[in-house]
């Protein structure tokens, strides 16, 4: 049996535990809150309403159906937000399990990711509710948008199995990738049209995969068609390989994982 092949018979032998871990992770979030999984769907509105508050005498005349516009940036950059630091801190923080019981550490991070695009998912809700009514149109192309969903969740996967591998290796990870995030959340179009930006620095926005996705979300929930060909080409290519180099990278490192732990 070659080694991809008992790769995916693990995978297939651990998917319960996959599950357990997912429902762990995301009930451990909630555990003790009163509202429990209603801040799934408060927190994108609220932080809409705060970043409306302060952006829309700015930017609202220059952008079409700013609240959408702004729901559909934050719901994305949230769930990125959230899985990648969660999945930071999968192995490291699983590691007196780790260290006592044989599991493929693959699971960890995977899993990560998996719960909190339950938070993603809930997220869509308070989203359709606002196309609803701010009268964006709602037509046989608005379910695409899980298309979109579906890949973002392919991305940050590869993107926590590289993350965790970093963590787990050099502790200063984590704080190198709070300021990444700050930065990323700037460097992307959140609350502000492109337009503003000089066409001689277009060139961040086509290597930033959160422009590609909050793009491909805007066109659908705001504009009503689908994205096209070459946009869904490109999130593909982005998903896919970052899930292969990122899986790759953590295969080629996790063995050296149980010495810092």
């Amino acid at each position: 049996m070659t080694n991809m092949a008992k790769r995916k018979f693990n995978f297939r032998k651990y998917g319960f535990l996959l599950e357990q871990l997912v429902q762990r992770d995301f009930k451990v979030k909630y555990r003790r809150s009163y509202l429990g999984m209603v801040w799934s769907l408060l927190n994108p509105l609220l932080m809409m309403s705060v970043q409306y508050i302060v952006f829309s005498s700015i930017f609202k005349s220059n952008i079409e159906n700013f609240l959408v516009y702004l729901l559909a940036g934050i719901t994305m950059f949230n769930f990125v937000s959230e899985a990648s630091n969660n999945a930071l801190i999968s192995i490291t923080g699983n590691a007196a399990l780790i260290t006592k019981v044989y599991l493929p550490l693959y699971i960890f991070p995977i899993a990560k990711v998996l719960s909190s695009s339950i938070n993603l998912f809930l997220s869509m809700i308070p989203m359709l509710v606002m196309v609803a009514i701010t009268g964006a149109p709602i037509n046989i192309f608005t379910p695409l948008i899980f298309v979109n969903l579906f890949l973002a969740l392919i991305f940050c996967i590869g993107l926590g199995f590289v993350l965790s591998t970093l963590m787990t290796l050099f502790r200063d990870v984590q704080f190198l990738w709070t300021i990444v995030l700050l930065i990323w959340m700037y460097a992307t179009p959140i609350f502000y049209p492109v337009s503003i930006i000089p066409v001689k620095y277009s060139f961040i926005f086509n290597l930033n995969p959160l422009y590609h996705f909050i793009t491909a979300s805007r066109t659908i929930l705001i504009g009503g068609v689908p994205p096209s060909l070459q946009t869904y080409l490109i999130l593909i290519f982005i998903s896919f390989s970052s899930f292969f180099l990122g899986g790759l990278f953590f295969v080629m490192n996790q063995d050296r994982f149980i010495h810092h732990l």
